[in-house]
Protein backbone atom coordinates (compact mmCIF):
# COMPACT_ATOMS: atom_id res chain seq x y z
CA UNK A 1 0.00 0.00 0.00
CA UNK A 2 1.38 3.38 -1.41
CA UNK A 3 0.52 7.18 -0.79
CA UNK A 4 2.15 9.97 -2.46
CA UNK A 5 1.61 13.74 -1.04
CA UNK A 6 3.43 16.99 -2.09
CA UNK A 7 3.58 19.91 0.50
CA UNK A 8 4.55 22.91 -0.31
CA UNK A 9 7.01 24.80 1.86
CA UNK A 10 5.63 27.69 3.41
CA UNK A 11 8.04 30.84 4.42
CA UNK A 12 6.91 32.91 7.07
CA UNK A 13 7.57 36.69 7.08
CA UNK A 14 6.20 37.97 10.33
CA UNK A 15 4.49 36.01 13.20
CA UNK A 16 3.60 36.18 17.27
CA UNK A 17 4.10 33.49 19.09
CA UNK A 18 0.69 32.34 21.22
CA UNK A 19 1.23 29.78 23.85
CA UNK A 20 -1.71 27.60 25.39
CA UNK A 21 -1.26 24.69 27.67
CA UNK A 22 -3.56 22.83 24.93
CA UNK A 23 -0.68 22.27 22.25
CA UNK A 24 -3.46 21.96 19.50
CA UNK A 25 -4.67 25.62 20.42
CA UNK A 26 -0.83 26.71 20.87
CA UNK A 27 0.61 28.38 17.41
CA UNK A 28 1.30 31.86 16.07
CA UNK A 29 -0.38 34.25 14.22
CA UNK A 30 1.16 36.03 11.16
CA UNK A 31 1.51 35.90 7.40
CA UNK A 32 3.73 34.51 4.92
CA UNK A 33 4.17 32.63 1.44
CA UNK A 34 4.04 29.02 -0.15
CA UNK A 35 6.00 27.95 -2.74
CA UNK A 36 5.60 25.83 -5.57
CA UNK A 37 8.63 24.06 -4.26
CA UNK A 38 8.62 21.81 -0.94
CA UNK A 39 8.34 18.10 0.01
CA UNK A 40 7.13 14.58 -1.55
CA UNK A 41 6.80 12.43 0.72
CA UNK A 42 5.77 8.89 -0.32
CA UNK A 43 4.73 6.25 2.32
CA UNK A 44 4.51 2.43 1.78
CA UNK A 45 3.42 0.36 4.33
CA UNK A 46 3.77 -3.59 4.22
CA UNK A 47 2.92 -6.48 6.90
CA UNK A 48 6.02 -6.67 9.19
CA UNK A 49 7.99 -4.45 11.66
CA UNK A 50 10.08 -1.48 12.05
CA UNK A 51 10.16 2.18 10.39
CA UNK A 52 12.27 3.41 7.72
CA UNK A 53 13.03 6.98 6.84
CA UNK A 54 14.80 8.74 4.67
CA UNK A 55 16.04 12.02 2.72
CA UNK A 56 16.76 12.49 -0.40
CA UNK A 57 17.24 8.45 -0.67
CA UNK A 58 19.77 8.77 2.64
CA UNK A 59 19.38 7.91 6.18
CA UNK A 60 19.35 11.68 7.99
CA UNK A 61 19.58 10.60 11.64
CA UNK A 62 18.86 14.40 12.44
CA UNK A 63 16.28 15.39 10.28
CA UNK A 64 14.33 12.35 10.56
CA UNK A 65 13.05 13.04 14.06
CA UNK A 66 10.16 15.03 13.13
CA UNK A 67 8.69 12.06 11.21
CA UNK A 68 9.56 9.46 14.07
CA UNK A 69 7.58 11.81 16.08
CA UNK A 70 5.16 12.36 14.06
CA UNK A 71 4.82 8.28 14.23
CA UNK A 72 5.13 8.08 17.87
CA UNK A 73 2.01 10.59 18.67
CA UNK A 74 -0.14 8.21 15.45
CA UNK A 75 0.70 5.20 17.82
CA UNK A 76 -0.61 7.06 21.02
CA UNK A 77 -4.33 6.13 19.80
CA UNK A 78 -3.88 3.69 17.01
CA UNK A 79 -2.26 0.34 16.85
CA UNK A 80 0.94 0.25 14.30
CA UNK A 81 1.93 -3.26 15.60
CA UNK A 82 2.99 -5.23 12.74
CA UNK A 83 3.50 -2.59 10.41
CA UNK A 84 6.25 -2.43 8.29
CA UNK A 85 6.68 1.61 7.80
CA UNK A 86 8.95 2.67 4.85
CA UNK A 87 8.92 7.09 4.35
CA UNK A 88 11.05 8.77 1.72
CA UNK A 89 11.22 12.07 1.62
CA UNK A 90 12.27 14.25 -1.79
CA UNK A 91 12.85 17.46 -1.30
CA UNK A 92 14.33 20.12 -3.09
CA UNK A 93 14.63 23.39 -0.75
CA UNK A 94 16.65 23.98 2.00
CA UNK A 95 16.66 22.13 5.02
CA UNK A 96 16.31 23.71 8.71
CA UNK A 97 16.42 26.96 6.78
CA UNK A 98 13.37 28.76 7.23
CA UNK A 99 10.85 26.44 4.36
CA UNK A 100 8.80 24.48 6.63
CA UNK A 101 10.49 21.75 5.99
CA UNK A 102 9.83 20.36 8.98
CA UNK A 103 6.29 20.47 8.79
CA UNK A 104 6.12 19.46 5.37
CA UNK A 105 7.89 16.02 6.50
CA UNK A 106 5.14 16.06 9.90
CA UNK A 107 2.06 16.99 7.04
CA UNK A 108 3.56 13.93 4.84
CA UNK A 109 3.85 11.71 7.06
CA UNK A 110 0.33 11.78 9.03
CA UNK A 111 -1.72 12.15 5.53
CA UNK A 112 0.10 9.06 4.00
CA UNK A 113 -0.69 6.55 6.75
CA UNK A 114 -3.70 8.07 7.84
CA UNK A 115 -4.38 7.40 4.36
CA UNK A 116 -3.23 4.21 3.79
CA UNK A 117 -4.60 2.53 7.00
CA UNK A 118 -7.93 4.07 6.67
CA UNK A 119 -7.46 5.44 10.11
CA UNK A 120 -11.09 7.12 11.31
CA UNK A 121 -9.77 10.57 10.61
CA UNK A 122 -11.03 13.36 8.95
CA UNK A 123 -8.34 15.56 6.76
CA UNK A 124 -7.82 18.23 9.71
CA UNK A 125 -7.78 15.67 12.28
CA UNK A 126 -4.92 13.96 10.43
CA UNK A 127 -3.02 17.03 9.71
CA UNK A 128 -3.46 17.83 13.80
CA UNK A 129 -0.68 15.09 14.23
CA UNK A 130 1.74 17.36 12.09
CA UNK A 131 1.14 20.09 14.17
CA UNK A 132 1.22 18.28 17.44
CA UNK A 133 4.95 16.93 16.01
CA UNK A 134 5.44 20.21 15.27
CA UNK A 135 4.73 21.64 19.00
CA UNK A 136 6.23 18.62 20.70
CA UNK A 137 9.70 18.91 18.89
CA UNK A 138 9.41 22.68 19.06
CA UNK A 139 10.40 23.15 14.99
CA UNK A 140 7.49 25.26 14.02
CA UNK A 141 4.01 26.83 15.21
CA UNK A 142 2.76 27.81 12.13
CA UNK A 143 4.24 26.13 8.79
CA UNK A 144 1.16 23.09 9.29
CA UNK A 145 -1.63 25.23 8.46
CA UNK A 146 0.05 27.52 6.18
CA UNK A 147 1.03 24.86 3.98
CA UNK A 148 -2.42 23.64 3.64
CA UNK A 149 -3.48 27.17 2.45
CA UNK A 150 -1.53 28.49 -0.38
CA UNK A 151 -0.90 31.33 -1.29
CA UNK A 152 0.15 34.29 0.65
CA UNK A 153 -1.15 33.59 3.48
CA UNK A 154 -2.52 35.32 6.61
CA UNK A 155 -2.68 33.13 9.65
CA UNK A 156 -5.37 35.42 11.31
CA UNK A 157 -5.85 32.54 14.99
CA UNK A 158 -3.10 30.29 16.38
CA UNK A 159 -4.20 26.52 16.35
CA UNK A 160 -3.56 22.96 14.40
CA UNK A 161 -6.04 22.87 11.06
CA UNK A 162 -9.44 23.07 12.29
CA UNK A 163 -8.35 24.99 15.56
CA UNK A 164 -7.07 27.81 13.92
CA UNK A 165 -8.03 30.55 11.36
CA UNK A 166 -5.98 31.48 7.99
CA UNK A 167 -7.13 33.84 4.96
CA UNK A 168 -4.95 35.01 2.18
CA UNK A 169 -4.38 37.93 0.06
CA UNK A 170 -6.80 38.05 -3.43
CA UNK A 171 -4.45 37.66 -5.84
CA UNK A 172 -5.04 37.45 -9.94
CA UNK A 173 -3.55 33.67 -10.39
CA UNK A 174 -3.50 34.17 -14.32
CA UNK A 175 -0.40 36.32 -13.24
CA UNK A 176 2.77 34.11 -12.17
CA UNK A 177 4.31 35.62 -8.71
CA UNK A 178 7.79 34.25 -7.76
CA UNK A 179 9.25 33.78 -4.77
CA UNK A 180 13.22 33.81 -5.22
CA UNK A 181 15.32 32.76 -1.75
CA UNK A 182 19.09 32.61 -0.94
CA UNK A 183 20.17 30.43 1.64
CA UNK A 184 23.19 30.86 4.02
CA UNK A 185 22.25 28.25 6.14
CA UNK A 186 20.39 26.85 9.40
CA UNK A 187 18.75 28.49 12.81
CA UNK A 188 17.66 25.91 15.19
CA UNK A 189 13.79 27.29 15.41
CA UNK A 190 13.70 25.52 19.49
CA UNK A 191 16.74 28.01 20.22
CA UNK A 192 14.68 31.37 18.82
CA UNK A 193 10.97 30.81 20.26
CA UNK A 194 11.81 29.26 23.38
CA UNK A 195 14.34 31.99 24.49
CA UNK A 196 12.51 35.02 26.67
CA UNK A 197 14.18 37.71 25.21
CA UNK A 198 13.59 36.68 21.82
CA UNK A 199 10.11 35.85 22.19
CA UNK A 200 9.34 38.93 23.79
CA UNK A 201 11.12 40.70 21.32
CA UNK A 202 8.94 38.74 18.32
CA UNK A 203 5.74 39.15 20.24
CA UNK A 204 6.29 43.00 20.87
CA UNK A 205 6.98 43.57 17.28
CA UNK A 206 4.82 40.62 15.18
CA UNK A 207 1.58 41.81 17.69
CA UNK A 208 0.48 44.58 15.74
CA UNK A 209 1.46 43.52 12.02
CA UNK A 210 -1.36 41.03 10.94
CA UNK A 211 -3.74 44.14 11.63
CA UNK A 212 -1.79 46.15 9.44
CA UNK A 213 -1.94 43.86 6.43
CA UNK A 214 -5.37 43.08 6.85
CA UNK A 215 -5.91 46.56 6.29
CA UNK A 216 -3.74 47.04 3.32
CA UNK A 217 -3.98 43.24 2.14
CA UNK A 218 -1.51 43.58 -0.98
CA UNK A 219 1.55 41.64 -1.64
CA UNK A 220 4.09 44.66 -1.44
CA UNK A 221 2.61 45.67 2.48
CA UNK A 222 3.16 42.05 3.23
CA UNK A 223 6.98 42.59 2.34
CA UNK A 224 7.03 45.70 3.87
CA UNK A 225 5.66 44.79 7.17
CA UNK A 226 8.36 41.56 7.01
CA UNK A 227 11.11 43.53 6.41
CA UNK A 228 10.59 45.83 9.22
CA UNK A 229 9.84 42.85 11.34
CA UNK A 230 13.49 41.18 11.04
CA UNK A 231 14.35 44.77 11.78
CA UNK A 232 13.37 45.16 14.84
CA UNK A 233 13.11 41.75 15.89
CA UNK A 234 17.47 42.00 15.30
CA UNK A 235 17.24 38.23 13.88
CA UNK A 236 18.46 38.95 10.11
CA UNK A 237 22.54 38.01 10.28
CA UNK A 238 24.83 40.45 8.07
CA UNK A 239 24.73 38.55 5.24
CA UNK A 240 21.10 37.69 4.79
CA UNK A 241 20.36 41.57 5.23
CA UNK A 242 22.92 42.32 1.87
CA UNK A 243 20.56 39.78 -0.26
CA UNK A 244 18.22 41.75 1.39
CA UNK A 245 18.95 45.19 0.14
CA UNK A 246 19.63 43.49 -3.20
CA UNK A 247 16.11 42.02 -3.74
CA UNK A 248 14.56 44.65 -2.44
CA UNK A 249 15.67 46.97 -5.92
CA UNK A 250 14.83 43.99 -8.21
CA UNK A 251 11.85 42.72 -6.74
CA UNK A 252 8.20 43.36 -4.97
CA UNK A 253 10.17 43.34 -1.67
CA UNK A 254 12.50 40.74 0.18
CA UNK A 255 13.22 40.39 4.01
CA UNK A 256 14.51 37.14 6.11
CA UNK A 257 13.30 33.76 6.18
CA UNK A 258 11.30 33.26 9.84
CA UNK A 259 13.23 31.10 11.42
CA UNK A 260 16.35 30.60 9.01
CA UNK A 261 19.59 32.54 8.01
CA UNK A 262 17.34 32.35 4.46
CA UNK A 263 16.54 35.70 2.38
CA UNK A 264 13.26 36.00 0.47
CA UNK A 265 11.61 38.01 -1.90
CA UNK A 266 7.92 37.88 -3.93
CA UNK A 267 8.62 39.21 -7.30
CA UNK A 268 6.84 39.65 -10.86
CA UNK A 269 9.91 38.19 -12.35
CA UNK A 270 12.14 35.42 -12.23
CA UNK A 271 15.26 37.22 -12.68
CA UNK A 272 17.95 37.91 -9.92
CA UNK A 273 21.03 39.27 -9.85
CA UNK A 274 21.57 37.04 -6.73
CA UNK A 275 24.13 33.74 -7.25
CA UNK A 276 23.06 30.44 -6.96
CA UNK A 277 19.53 31.82 -5.59
CA UNK A 278 16.04 29.34 -5.65
CA UNK A 279 13.71 30.63 -7.51
CA UNK A 280 9.78 28.72 -6.99
CA UNK A 281 6.64 30.14 -8.21
CA UNK A 282 3.80 31.05 -5.82
CA UNK A 283 1.45 27.88 -4.81
CA UNK A 284 -2.16 28.89 -4.87
CA UNK A 285 -3.31 25.59 -3.77
CA UNK A 286 -1.56 23.95 -0.77
CA UNK A 287 -0.95 20.49 -0.23
CA UNK A 288 -2.07 17.66 -2.51
CA UNK A 289 -2.16 14.14 -3.09
CA UNK A 290 -0.33 12.82 -6.44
Amino acid sequence: MNCSIFVPSHITGFFEIRDNDDPIKKGSRGAGVVMDQGVITKTKISDGNGVQIKINGKTDVRNATITEKTIEIIKRDYNLDNKKIIINHDVDVPIGAGFGTSASFALGASLGISKILDLPLTFNKAAQIAHLAEVEMKSGLGDVIGALSGGLVLRLKEGAPGIGLTDKLLLNQSEDLYVISKCFGEINTGDIIEDPVHKERINSTGRDLLFKLTNDPRPENLMKLSRKFAEKTMLMSSEVCEAVNILEEETIGASMAMLGNTAFAISKSPDTSIENAVVAKLNYNGLKFL
